[in-house]
């Protein structure tokens, strides 16, 4: 198997990785396992069927697919749109790439970002609801978004109605950070009525996608999209949501994925609150204020309550501590030069998957962890 190289740092051109990205069939596990093979986006693209189809995960009906597709590729347009909407490209290897996003299972090969993403946007929660909330709901939305915000978290969302719209406003009203994720292209606004929201948004943080520029918000899109906003995140606030909704397959994504889940309460007559009460019967943390959220993220949470101490001024950039806090220390130690999975960190040291998951990310922000490919972590070698 061939090393994976670094796209950037090796010259692999970004039109190659865009081209591979853009075939039909290639999805972030089948990315990931060309460059795996192949080394590089350029090799992946030049191999034959006969070499594709003893890839692991494709054989040879997919590489007939896939290199069929690949004629219909019209990188050239991708980029034009890119650059006409001033969008930036950020691979799997690029140092700007979302270091919590790393960890999940699948992360998307490819993020199109409309702002900037920032180093402190790894302290991020997600609030994220239904598109038909009530109105306690869409003013608890707010105010949570606006007093984590004051406390230094990023907002992550998915600029849907509702509740998504709500959470972004209170991080902005509150002078925060907010990335929206988008389950379509960055060439559209969805909803259309959210055009205004949208700008806002990349003036103080970001718009995401991992969808091309002109792709439609599909039903299909959303799930993949749930994904993004829980894997950038930290925990995962649900404000209300229907038992069958998007808000709870974030939910369970999020519990994949080794977050934190945070549930509001609802009124048992509120349909909209049905999955938001299973979410706590189950289980997740039941939020009433910004305490619990702090309590539940430990030693992280104790750390940025520095920023709760003014809350009437804009919040600035949580520092990150000096020190090691007592979960970085437990996870470090734990940590030797052979790949660890968050179950197993979770073994070796007693916290639960949240805790090691917070601790994994300010551990690779201060450079003593490195992350591998399929959420595996390894110490760095000191010197």
């Amino acid at each position: 198997m061939a090393q994976m190289n670094d796209p950037m740092a090796d010259g692999d051109a970004i039109s190659s990785y865009l081209h591979l990205h853009l075939t039909a069939g290639v999805g972030p596990t089948i990315f990931r396992q060309l460059l795996q093979t192949f080394g590089s986006a350029s090799a992946a693209l030049k191999a034959d069927r006969s070499a594709l189809a003893c890839v692991e995960g494709i054989g040879r009906i997919r590489a007939d697919g896939i290199v069929s597709a690949r004629q219909q590729v019209d990188v050239d347009k991708e980029l034009s749109l890119i650059a006409k909407a001033g969008v930036e490209l950020l691979c799997w290897d690029s140092p700007a790439y979302p270091v919590g996003l790393k960890n999940i299972y699948d992360p998307p090969p490819i993020l199109y970002v409309d702002g900037q993403l920032q180093p402190e946007d790894a302290t991020a929660i997600a609030i994220v609801g239904t598109r038909r909330p009530s109105r306690y709901g869409l003013e608890q939305a707010e105010r949570f978004a606006a007093a984590l915000a004051r406390a230094g978290f990023t907002i992550v969302s998915g600029l849907a109605w509702g509740i998504d719209s709500a959470a972004h406003r209170g991080a902005l009203k509150a002078g925060g950070r907010t990335i929206a994720v988008q389950g379509c292209g960055l060439g559209r606004v969805f909803p259309a009525e959210n055009a205004d929201l949208y700008r806002a948004i990349t003036a103080q943080g970001a718009v995401i996608s991992e969808f091309p520029m002109l792709a439609e918000p599909l039903k299909e899109n959303f799930p993949r999209r749930n994904r993004i906003i829980s894997g950038l995140s930290l925990g995962v606030l649900i404000i209300e949501g229907p038992l069958h909704s998007g808000a709870m397959i974030t939910a369970r994504t999020a519990m994949e994925q080794g977050r934190e889940v945070f549930a509001l309460p609802g009124r048992l007559d509120n349909l909209a609150a049905g999955g938001t009460n299973q979410l706590i019967r189950d289980g997740a943390c039941l939020v009433r204020s910004l305490e619990d959220i702090l309590d539940e993220l430990g030693d992280l949470g104790q750390t940025m309550r520095t920023g709760t101490d003014h809350a009437d001024q804009p919040p600035a950039a949580p520092a990150l501590p000096g020190n090691l806090s007592q979960s970085e220390k437990a996870v470090l130690a734990a940590a030797t030069d052979e790949p660890m999975t968050i179950d197993e960190f979770c073994a070796a040291t007693n916290l639960s998957a949240g805790q090691v998951s917070s601790a994994l990310t300010m551990l690779q922000l201060k450079g003593l962890v490195r992350q591998l490919a399929g959420a595996r972590f390894l110490a760095r070698k000191r010197t």
